[in-house]
């Protein structure tokens, strides 16, 4: 066998110089080795999982050894009973008959202690793992899982382990000379007076077998075993498999190389179509991409395909390659594992997941269809083919959008439970904290949303009015769910929130113009001394003189009040184009400028101290009295 290690050595070199050239081109190798080793930690069981089924094993070792005391016991008693019937007389059948029910019942307690094991056994089949007999490329030929005297399942798995391997440097190994043999209640497997394992009523137990036939299955592994590790270990075959294995790394670098030639010829070619083939992305008028620009994207996409298929090459060849051999054929498997059994998981996912998905496509064919109908209705509604009581036309898009959202979350509420991983406590955990960040980051938004709609429903405006919002006066230009927006007539657009809209007083200065009209006014101030009539008419004149004033309803005027030394005058005016009150105002201010100058009415709002001894009169003279003397101012004479 000397020359068997030495080819080990070889092959050991050998896989180095392998891995060193492979990662020339890759680096998958980390990879792997860090794969393997977070394997190997999910592998190993937590402390306190392994210290319970520890204290669950003692205590059926424990129970087990009482048993198997009380069944020694009833041996010797059943042979002392025995020996006692053989040695009585023909004549006393009354003491057989007490002998004979002795017997029958100790066989009727082995019969109830062999059930008790059974139910032991099978109360522990499920935490109790047992302990691996491996052979000599680290596979499983069988399980230990009870004791045999004081050896526990360990230590019996690592004795015969050893003893397995022991057997195969043996050149003259023959299967004919690995036979069973009795002892007492236990079976042997010897090989040339050398036990190699036992196999007790426990054994039998945890195998669901009884005892001859274990004995006979773990005959026939240990022979293949042993005979296929020295067939698979001799020179002509080793020689095979690093033939074998130089073929494959020619190949893969062969395949590496033609993959870097190719991608380097793509390379070429790609920036050969620039501007000719390769001309940019437009959307619409937006450049998304120049022709250079969508080159290099192109030269990018094209290395990271290069450097994904080379690392698809070398991840194909890894495990081809250590498949070869048989001390690294568990790591082929767990290589080709790490694609194979993520890719089975998804299959089987997918396919028993097909009902649901199949449920979840029927329930989105409906809603979608009870969403049609209600745009077709929406629809109708808002061209006026379709008329409800108390419903307005202007209702309908906003009602429409409510409609769908509830639609839509009632959906989801069906959905739910067909979706996979719904009732796992991980995708619950993120539903509730989703639902808290949309509660608490939104509150906000919510209100102004629910301002939004009720502004809609209350019909306070529409796009176009002139509105006066607080302090704010101007033309809506835009209203959504969050803001309405309002350009004033210095062309300023201010965007006020919903919520601030619903908390504040609304002027609307449009919203029954066309019909009747909104009544332009302004204040002016005149003393006494002008007569209230001349003052109405020239005010009406130039109300009627002002454009976009109409003459039908027509203008009035109002004293608004009474004041020490002037009086009030307001002219009212109607219009149907409210947009347009600075326009208006203004023409109507330079017009009654005009007009008072024509009639010779000074505007100006007199104020001043009179004393009345002499002063005359401010009422209009045409109105006092034929006779009126203005009094003269009374002096006191000086004696």
């Amino acid at each position: 066998m000397s020359c068997v290690n030495c080819l080990k050595n070889t092959y050991i070199y050998t896989y180095f110089w392998l891995m060193k050239t492979l990662t020339k081109y890759a680096l998958v190798l980390p990879l792997f080795f860090l794969f393997s080793a977070v394997k190997a930690q999910d592998s190993i069981p937590p402390i306190a999982l392994v210290n319970q089924d520890s204290i669950r094993l003692e205590q059926y070792n424990t129970k087990i050894q009482l048993i198997e005391n009380q069944r020694v016991a009833d041996s010797v008693k059943k042979a002392e009973l025995l020996a006692e019937i053989q040695s009585l007389k023909t004549t006393d059948n009354l003491k057989k008959e007490t002998l004979q029910a002795q017997l029958d019942a100790i066989s009727s307690q082995e019969t109830e202690r062999l059930a008790a094991k059974k139910r032991e056994v099978e109360a522990l089949r499920a935490t109790n793992k047992g302990v691996p007999v491996t052979g000599f490329f680290k596979d499983t030929l069988f399980t230990v899982y009870s004791r045999l005297g004081s050896f526990s399942p360990r230590e019996r798995a690592k004795a015969v382990s050893e003893r397995i391997q022991s057997l195969a440097e043996l050149r003259d190994f023959s299967t004919d000379s690995l036979v069973v043999e009795s002892e007492y209640n236990i079976l042997n497997l010897v090989y040339s007076d050398q036990i190699v394992t036992s196999i007790s009523e426990e054994d039998a137990l945890w195998s669901k077998m009884n005892a001859a036939d274990l004995s006979i299955k773990y005959q026939k592994t240990i022979s293949e075993a042993i005979l296929n590790y020295q067939n698979e270990t001799n020179i002509i075959t080793l020689l095979k498999e690093f033939g074998l294995a130089l073929l494959v790394l020619i190949i893969t670098y062969f395949i590496i190389k033609y993959i870097f030639i190719a991608f380097r010829w793509s390379a070429i070619k790609i920036r050969a179509q620039e501007n000719k083939r390769i001309k940019g992305i437009k959307i619409k008028d937006y450049t998304l991409f120049d022709a250079s620009r969508q080159v290099a994207v192109l030269i990018n996409l094209n290395t990271v395909l290069k450097w994904l298929v080379v690392l698809s090459t070398v991840y194909i060849a890894l495990p081809i390659l250590f498949g070869i051999f048989p001390w690294t054929k568990d790591m082929a498997q767990t290589l080709f594992g790490y694609v194979l059994d993520p890719l089975k998981d998804i299959g089987l996912g997918l396919w028993n997941y097909l009902p649901n998905l199949i449920t979840v496509i029927v329930i989105i064919v409906v809603f979608r269809y009870v969403l049609k109908g209600l745009y077709f209705l929406k629809s109708e509604i808002q061209q006026e083919n379709l008329k409800l009581p108390g419903f307005y036309s202007d209702w309908a898009a906003p009602t429409y959008q409510i409609v769908k959202v509830l639609v839509f979350a009632f959906m989801i509420v069906v959905i739910f439970p067909y979706l996979p991983g719904s009732d796992s406590p991980v995708f619950q955990g993120v539903s509730v904290f989703l639902g808290f960040l949309f509660t608490f980051g939104s509150a906000g938004s919510l209100s102004n949303i629910i301002a939004g709609l009720v502004l809609t429903y209350m019909r306070l405006f529409k796009m176009g009015d002139r509105v006066k919002i607080g302090s704010i006066s101007g033309d809506v230009i835009e209203k959504n769910m969050l803001v309405t927006r309002v350009r004033t007539t210095k062309n300023e657009i201010i965007s006020i929130p919903n919520a601030t809209v619903m908390n504040s007083h609304t002027i609307n200065y449009s919203s029954d113009a066309p019909e009747k009209g909104l009544i332009m006014h302004s204040t002016i101030t005149i003393g006494y001394d002008i007569p209230w009539r001349k003052m109405e008419e020239v005010l009406i004149k130039a109300a009627l003189k002002t454009p976009l004033l109409l003459e039908d309803p027509a203008p009035f005027v109002l004293q608004t009040s009474l004041d020490d030394f002037y009086v009030s005058y307001q002219i009212n005016a109607y219009t149907r184009e409210p947009n347009k009150q600075a326009t208006i105002y203004s023409n109507l201010h330079a017009n009654i400028q005009d007009f008072c100058n024509e009639a010779g009415i000074e505007i100006m709002s007199p104020h001043y101290r009179a004393a009345r001894d002499g002063n005359q009169s401010t009422i209009p003279a045409d109105q006092l009295p034929k006779d009126y003397k203005a009094p003269s101012f009374m002096f006191k004479r000086e004696e």
